[in-house]
């Protein structure tokens, strides 16, 4: 039985227009970017064989393309409309940061943020830049290290913000343990880079640190 010889308010497309992709499950969304399973198996249990295989969600998006595209049942096609799922959710939080009182609500920039780290088996150390009316300018990764930390240079941060032309900027950097607490070197870090960039007239307004969960912001914690 395909999923076309389902009852209508079974099926994923049909679902979703009655009720919202909310009402979904994993594999159900998974479903509809697939358009089609394997030869004796539905869309959908592709997706859950793909979500057991893998743990979840979280991991299987992860996959590089090559390793999405190497995977039985998929092939590039589905694997290259996952990854253009994922960046379409990426650009819509960045066009979410365009808004004139965007940093207004914290909350818009750690989803972008999250969005954009979380995902790295090692560490990466990030930065919006902003102008004088806290206005996203751009964004750079600009050190990566391995899964204990990464090295970051006063001298680049610095560079990169007169580059730009910011007057402000967001850090964040992400934890791939998974744990959102600020180390010592994270509070060290961020005290030498915002005394550096008061030399240039850079205010530094927060910095995420991006864990598994939400993620944790040093000026809410009075550490800035």
């Amino acid at each position: 039985m395909t999923i076309r010889d389902w009852p209508k308010d079974e099926r994923p497309r049909e679902k979703m227009l009655a009720r919202g992709a909310s009402a979904l499950s994993d594999a159900e969304l998974l479903a509809l970017f697939f358009g089609s399973g394997r030869r004796g198996q539905t869309a959908i249990d592709l997706g859950r064989e793909l979500l057991s295989q893998h743990g979840g969600l979280k991991p299987l998006l992860e996959l590089e393309p090559a390793a999405l595209i190497a995977l039985r049942g998929l092939g590039a096609v589905k694997a290259c409309r996952l990854h253009a799922a994922l960046e379409l959710g990426r650009r819509y939080l960045a066009s979410e940061l365009q808004r004139p009182d965007a940093l207004i609500h914290p909350a818009a920039c750690a989803d972008y943020l999250r969005a954009r780290i979380a995902a790295y088996p090692y560490e990466v150390f990030a930065c919006l830049f902003l102008d004088n009316r806290h206005r996203v300018i751009a964004f750079e990764e600009l050190f990566r290290g391995s899964i204990d930390g990464a090295s970051v240079h006063q001298r680049e941060v610095v560079r990169r913000c007169l580059a730009h032309n910011a007057a402000a900027v967001i850090f964040a950097h992400n934890h791939p343990s998974g744990v959102a607490e600020p180390s010592q070197a994270d509070r060290d870090i961020t005290a030498e880079l915002k005394r550096a960039l008061a030399l240039i007239e850079v205010r530094v307004l927060d910095h995420f640190i991006v864990g598994a969960g939400k993620p944790l912001s040093l000026a809410e914690r009075g550490l800035l």
